[in-house]
């Protein structure tokens, strides 16, 4: 074990080289990187509270220096030249700050780079509407956000304006022209910066989360006059996405809702990591949603929702498929073990059947 604790620059090379999503600095332990969703403790000394609080000060922006002493909770956006991009998070523990960094992937990683099935981009090539990429935390949804946005940017002459908090990644302008807004320093909140982004002549909207009422208000508004609108959601499958934004709406605009969703949106992409069945790394299972006209009159009736979840899963000519679906895909071309796709599937049951071993003895 070394004695001595590495400095900012060698903790996250470090992240980097091993390829880490995340780099958690914890006062009383050692440093520890997340590789492949699991955590592992480095052979290093534990962190003082001094140390972390260096970390910081580090770390810190020019605009948010100062506050470190002033608030319990930062979030915010850091670049090392020749590392990359990385989301800090600090938080405060028995008084003592703490630090998750995550590495943030460059913007030039293509959908098949990431799994992404090819019907991705073609969602991407809509003038108008919304998509949504849903999943949980460390799902990859910026990611494939960042990709989205690469490929408008690369493929169409288009303005493309973000709101984010923080800005991960930095895209330049290719075809397109991008302008980044980061929450907290160009903006005062995802509302606000949806409430001004029409009047910037926008042709693509990109509004990091949908976290309140009010940005998805906003959002369905913009996607129904005329504007491409891409956010993310921390939600498990489509059919849920479609549930939490109803159930985010007073139950006398549910009829409206369903109606501008019937309208306006265009896919929703939810995600799942899965360990690779040989060697280091994550293999992505997809479930897609398109706005077909079977899936508008499950939108927008409320009596046809409980079959939507059939309706993707038979939508294969479209494009569609759901978890279960992607996930023996990618257990019948070896990238993912029989135990890890039994542990991720909506139905075991009906996984051991399509994969033919339903019926052996003790399954």
């Amino acid at each position: 074990m070394s004695d001595q604790i590495p400095t900012l620059g060698e903790l996250l090379g470090k992240l980097v080289e091993i390829h880490g999503s995340d780099l958690h600095l914890k006062v009383g332990s050692p440093p520890a990187y997340r590789i492949d969703g699991t955590l592992h403790i480095a052979e290093l000394p534990p962190l003082t509270p001094e140390q972390t609080e260096s970390l910081l000060i580090d770390l810190l922006p020019d605009h948010l220096q100062g506050r470190a002493s002033e608030t319990s909770d930062l979030d915010f956006a850091y670049g090392e030249s020749g590392l990359g991009r990385f989301r800090v998070n600090s938080y405060r523990q028995r008084g003592s700050v703490n630090l998750v960094v995550r590495s943030v992937a460059r913007s030039s990683t293509t959908f098949p780079d990431l799994g992404l099935p090819e019907p991705v981009a073609r969602a991407c090539d809509e003038r108008d509407g919304l998509i949504l990429v849903t999943g949980p935390t460390g799902a990859g949804k910026t990611t494939t956000c960042a990709a989205m946005i690469d490929h408008i940017n690369a493929s169409r002459r288009v303005n493309i304006i973000t709101i984010e908090d923080p800005i991960e990644v930095l895209h330049r302008d290719k075809k397109a022209i991008v302008s980044q807004r980061e929450v907290g320093v160009d903006t005062p909140s995802y509302a606000e910066g949806m409430a001004s982004v029409i009047r910037q002549d926008p042709d693509v909207i990109y509004v990091g989360e949908l976290r309140d009422t009010e940005t998805m208000e906003a959002a369905l508004v913009a996607a129904e006059t005329g504007h491409l609108v891409i956010s993310t959601m921390y939600t498990i499958d489509a059919v849920e996405t479609v549930h939490r934004i109803l159930d985010s709406f007073p139950p006398y605009l549910e009829r409206r809702v369903r109606q501008m969703l019937g309208t306006t949106l265009r896919a929703i992409v939810s995600q799942r990591l899965i360990p690779k069945i040989e060697g280091p790394g994550r293999v992505l299972a997809v479930e897609m949603l398109f706005n077909t006209e079977s899936v508008r009159e499950h939108l927008v009736d409320a009596e046809k929702m409980p079959e939507l979840f059939e309706t993707i899963a038979e939508g294969a000519f479209y494009g569609m498929k759901t978890f279960d679906q992607s996930i023996t895909e990618r257990y019948e071309a070896g990238d993912i073990s029989f135990s890890d796709a039994l542990s991720f599937v909506t139905s075991p049951r009906d996984f051991k059947l399509a994969t033919g071993i339903g019926t052996a003895p003790g399954l």
